[in-house]
Parts: C-alpha cells; structure tokens; sequence
C-alpha cells in the first residue's frame, strides 16, 4: 500500500484503512482479531450524544501555518468551528515568526447559494484576502454545504490562481459528512500539503521533519529535543505550528521525518516516504523510557550514528532514572483509565505501566487497525505484546455517557484524557484527572519524570475532585450508571 500524492482525494479512514467508532472489548481481544488479519468488528450506535467534524480538524491543522489564510467555503456557522489558538501567536512570537499574514475567512455560504451555487463568491472571497493579508499560500476548504452542491473547487481555484501573485491555492476536501472519524480531516489536509505545497527535492538537508499537535509549545521540550538531535547532526523542522510556506515546501529535502503521535502524522510522513524517498521512522513514540529510546536509536540507523546516541543515552539515563524509579515506586500499584486518540493513549498506557501502575480500562476516540502501509500501529502491538496485565478496550467516538459509565464502573485513582472537556467529567464523580495536551509534556526522560510527579501530586491532592462531586448534579441518571456501558452498541 502507499498514497498517491497526485491524486485529487486522500478519502476518508473508514475507506482507505478501515478503521472505526464503534467497540467494546479488551486488549486481548483486539489484540487477536488484529492477527486474524481483519478489522475489528464495528459496533454501531442507536443513539449518539457527541462527536467531532473532520473539517474542525483538518482547517485547525492549516490554521498553525504561520503565513497562509484560509478560505472557509461555507455557511458562517461552519467557520466557528475555526481553532485559532492564541497559543499559536505567542509561539510565533517566541521563536522571532510573524504571523501577520495569517487570516481566516469564509464566503458566508446562504439558502440562495446552495440553490444557485456560489462560485462568483468564493472567487472574490479568495481575491479580497490575498489583497488584504498577501498570504504565502491560501487554502480553500470544503464545507458540507459546498460539497453536497458539487461546488468545483479545482475549478475556481485554476481561475483566480493568476491573480494572487502566483502563491499556491490547495483545496482541502474535508466535508464533514464524507467521514465519521475527524482524524480525517488530519489527513485532508496534509494531502493538500503534499500535493500543492511540497516540492521536489533540489538536495538533501539533514533537517528532520518533526510532526505533532503542538510542535513542543512546552519551550523548554524544544531545547531538549534540539539537544537530541545535535548528538546526530541533525536540525528540527516543527510541525506544524509556527512552520511557514518555505519550510513545507522542503519537507521533500529532509533525511527522516518522525512524529508524537502516529494518528496524526502518518499520512504525512507515508506521503513524504512514497513520494520522496524521506524515511518515515515507524518507532513508537517518544513518550516514557521505551518509547524515547525506540525513536533515538532508529534514528541513530538512519544517518550511522549509533554508538554517539548510545553514548548520549547512557548519560540521561544517569541523570534521570533514579529520579524515574523513585516516583515509580511511589506510583506503584495505582489505578488508572485513559480516554484519548488511539495511538497517544496506547503511548500514554504504556508509560504508565513503566511507573509500575495498572491500567483498567483504555478508551480511543476511533480505531485504525492499520495505517497507508499496511502496518498495524506501533504503539498498540506494544501494549497487546508487553502489558502485564489485560485490561478492558473500547473505541468510543467521543460519547460522553459511555466513558462516564466506564469511570463510574472502573472508579481508576486517576483518570488521564488527551482534551480538557472530557477530563473535567471525571472530577465530577469525584477522580482526579490529567489533560496531557501538550504531547511534548511526556517526551524523553524529563518529560517522564515530570508526567510522573504531575501525576503522584494529583492522586494524593484529591480533595478538589471530592468536593467538586458532592456540589455537581450530574445529568446521567444512577440507573444508567449502572448499566453495561456498552448498552447503546448493536452488532449491525
């Protein structure tokens, strides 16, 4: 299997790899079927209370992008689902960037406009914000109103192209409507990235494509991973906050791309693999003692260097495991559950069982039993090869009830989510919670110990979560709290 950079769409996950929103099982169960070389058995919901939309995270991923503007094609209510994060500009600001070419718009899609269509809008629309913001590049992305038109991107975007000074224009194709899973949206716009953004290689560059959410907003995680990378002569290109236009267009230059987060990234990086030849680092994440270790020595390999990062490693190791395996000791035995996207939570439950802790139960918001290779996710097998321990597995897709009949159920000493609404819900039942938003606050051997005493102050300190549950009404009855919480799942 590879990705085909030229093509006009990535397609959806459900399409291309299969994967799904719907399951309730443990790790061993998923663990056998993904050998029996088929998708886990998707289980469909008679009811629904949440979920997320692909375009949310597909325009979020092009909204880090320091000099582009992004051109919403669609009602103005779509164009509130724009994360334009404040954290972005104080990143930019840091690191010495301007961001004052970047701009989010939208044509303000009407009733009329999905009878009549609205391509003479669109095409002003993409004038005007290259008049006023004399953006790097602009995207245009899809909404599900101008894709159930048949609105021709394409089309219009070959019409104006000679009148925005020549930048490139990609259409990002992430009609909500198209897929279930809003990892979609990652891929959607990377496949924009690929194909309208990236050049072809004029020479190599011993830059490396690092590919996360957050592209280590933590600062001092910057210092640690340049710190890394210095040991192999090698330079980070971060990805993809604060990045710019130049920079994506020599991704094809680089000597490897690796990622926090393979959900995320995989696209990309298959994508600059197949096209390119840029080596694509299938390790598991540098999360935790095994997984940081994983990723420096398979890119010690690729550029020969592995006697300097062994030698590099072994001085962190002097400095940092005693302090590591005094706060496992201390951390020992502790329960936890973690709700997060299926590769970061597989990362994140295997850190805790290095901190000797007991995982109960680990809740992905969807599941892809391969990526664009055909591999199964790294991280996952780890966990299916190595816990010590089987604990239960299910795929939720973002339904609050069920995760909070789960906890209710698990009642775990600590309750570790990857999005802040979804944390605050554990302490409502009384749970300490942890957000690991920052992916980077887990990275190398600092990054360990510090999740790990993050982690020992919240068990112990847990009188805010107490007190918060007996003041909060909740909105599930007890009878539901009950329940088998996979009560709403049907094999059809």
């Amino acid at each position: 299997m590879s990705i085909d950079v030229k093509s006009k769409l990535c397609g959806s996950r459900e399409s291309r790899i299969g994967s799904i929103t719907g399951y309730s099982g443990s790790l061993t169960d998923i663990g056998q079927q993904l050998q029996c070389s088929g998708c886990p058995g998707e289980r469909k919901r008679c009811f629904s209370q949440a979920a997320a939309c692909a375009s949310g995270c597909a325009l979020a991923q092009a909204s880090e992008i320091n000099d582009v503007a992004i051109v919403h094609h669609g009602p103005s209510g779509c164009a509130s689902i724009a994360q334009i994060k404040p954290s972005f500009d104080l990143l930019a600001n840091a690191i010495g960037r301007d961001r004052g070419n970047f701009a989010y718009t939208c044509t303000d899609m009407t009733e009329a406009d999905t009878v009549f269509g609205a391509v003479d809008n669109l095409r002003e629309v993409i004038i005007e914000t290259w008049r006023r913001y004399h953006p790097k590049a602009i995207f245009v992305g899809a909404s599900c109103v101008s894709g159930v038109i048949g609105e021709d991107l394409e089309g219009i975007i070959d019409e104006v192209k000679d009148e925005v000074g020549g930048i490139p224009i990609a259409p990002i194709h992430c009609e909500g409507f198209k897929s279930q899973i809003w990892a979609s949206g990652f891929d959607a716009t990377y496949h924009a990235i690929l194909k309208y953004i990236v050049k072809p290689p004029q020479k190599k560059t011993n830059r490396v494509n690092i590919i996360g959410f957050t592209a280590g907003m933590a600062w001092n995680t910057r210092d640690d991973i340049i710190r890394m990378l210095d040991v192999l002569g090698l330079e980070p290109t971060f990805l993809l906050a604060a990045s710019t236009v130049g920079e994506l267009e020599h991704l094809s230059e680089a000597t490897a791309s690796i990622t926090t987060c393979s959900t995320l990234s995989s696209y990309l990086g298959i994508g600059l693999e197949t096209a390119y030849g840029v080596p694509f680092i299938r390790s598991l994440q540098p999360h935790g003692i095994t997984g940081y270790e994983d990723l420096a020595r398979q890119l010690a390999k690729v550029v020969d260097k592995e006697a300097e990062m062994e030698a590099f490693l072994q001085k962190e190791r002097e400095i940092y495991l005693p302090k590591i395996e005094e706060i496992a000791g201390q951390l020992a035995g502790k329960r936890a559950m973690v709700a997060m996207g299926p590769n970061l939570g597989a990362n994140i439950a295997r850190v805790l069982q290095e901190f000797g802790m007991k995982m109960e139960h680990l809740t992905a918001w969807h599941f892809d039993r391969q990526y664009d290779d055909g591999s199964h996710p790294q991280a996952l097998q780890y966990l299916i090869d190595n816990s010590p321990n089987d604990f239960t597995y299910s795929v939720n897709h973002l339904q609050n009830f069920e995760y909070m009949n789960i906890l209710n159920t698990v009642r775990p000493d600590i309750f570790i989510s990857r999005h802040p609404d979804s944390a605050i819900w554990s302490m409502k039942i009384g749970i300490p919670s942890y957000c690991v938003y920052d992916e980077y606050n887990v990275f190398g051997y600092k990054g360990t110990l510090r999740f790990g005493k993050t982690l020992h102050d919240l068990i112990l300190n847990r009188s805010f979560a107490e007190n918060l549950s007996r003041h909060v009404r909740l909105p599930y009855t007890e009878w539901w709290m009950k329940q088998p919480s996979d009560a709403f799942l049907t094999d059809n």
